[in-house]
């Protein structure tokens, strides 16, 4: 697996990651952007870096015992009932706590509402044959990929994603070549005994895992003031978000934010960062199908309330 170190480009998505790892209350992470754009890699080396595995992955065309979980056929045979574990549950156990959704938008709506209820909630509640019973702490950082060309989300569902990362083929032809070399180079080297290439980017790999984990183990720790918290709230009210959950998930990524960069208080600037990705999708939708763009002027009025000096 191709270490996250060595992934170029991607830092809307990478900062994402980062940021729902230190603070899993953030909400998820959803990745929207073409195909071949790396975003599946992306979410493997990072997972890969921060607990050396991958993720519990959902296929497409799962059924609802494949994530709900079922029972055991076998035991089924002999008059047994014995439920099988679904793959929320293995998500919630592994070492990632995460559960990573390949095409999300090409999944069932009601269980994708069923995913992000369970996410958010840490409840998943089970009915079968005349019996109820709720699961309680199957807890996990959910993180979907979708092409925006292959349709979206409902809007009810894209809210419940805490952080959207656009994703997007790099633009010039030096970020396109050195994503080239570095690849290429990779494979050739991978093999090999002694890579010093290979190495230091396996160093690097650990030096930013003990990165987040110090940020994971102090950021209750980060303060805010008054001031930062009234400044989300009004950007909130600007970009006219409907109930209360842009703000919350507004101060938690800019906490996150300064835990990672060893800051003691949430900035302005902290905000103003992690703004994009979490607002950009609580809007209203595009042509297509999705979510509007996010423009100049958009960071123009998140500036603008940041920068107000009038109160």
């Amino acid at each position: 697996m191709l270490p996250y170190s060595l992934i170029v480009g991607q830092e809307e998505l990478r900062t994402a990651l980062e940021i729902a790892y230190v603070s899993p209350g953030v909400g998820g992470v959803l990745a929207t952007g073409q195909r071949g754009t790396a975003k599946t890699t992306t979410v493997r080396a990072f997972t890969t870096m921060a607990v050396s595995e991958f993720p519990v992955t959902l296929p497409i065309g799962a059924t609802d015992d494949r994530v709900l979980g079922g029972w055991e056929i076998p035991e089924l045979m002999h008059g047994k009932s014995t439920r099988a574990e679904g793959l929320l549950e293995r998500a919630a156990r592994s070492a990632s706590r995460m559960l990573y959704v390949d095409e999300i938008n090409l999944l069932d709506d009601y269980l994708v509402n069923i995913i992000l209820d369970v996410a958010s909630t840490g409840v998943l509640p089970l009915e079968r044959d005349h019996h109820s019973e709720d699961l309680r702490n199957v807890e996990f950082t959910l993180v979907g990929t979708m092409n925006p060309d292959e349709g979206g989300l409902r809007p009810q569902l894209l809210d419940r994603f805490g952080l959207v990362a656009t994703v997007e083929s790099e633009a010039t032809d030096e970020q396109r070549q050195r994503i080239v070399e570095t690849v290429l180079r990779f494979e050739a080297e991978r093999e090999a005994p002694a890579s010093e290439f290979i190495a230091e980017a396996l160093r690097r790999d650990g030096e930013r895992k003990a990165t987040l984990d110090t940020a994971r183990e102090r950021v209750a720790t980060v303060r805010y003031d008054t001031d930062v918290v009234a400044r989300c709230a009004r950007l909130a009210q600007d970009f006219a978000l409907a109930g209360h959950r842009g703000e919350l998930v507004l101060m938690r990524a800019a906490r996150a934010l300064a835990a990672i960069e060893g800051a003691e208080r949430v900035s302005r600037d902290h905000v103003r960062r992690v703004a994009k990705p979490a607002l950009v999708h609580r809007r209203g939708r595009g042509d297509t199908g999705t979510f509007a763009a996010w423009t100049d002027q958009d960071d123009e009025r998140v500036r603008a309330v940041l920068d107000d000096r009038t109160d």
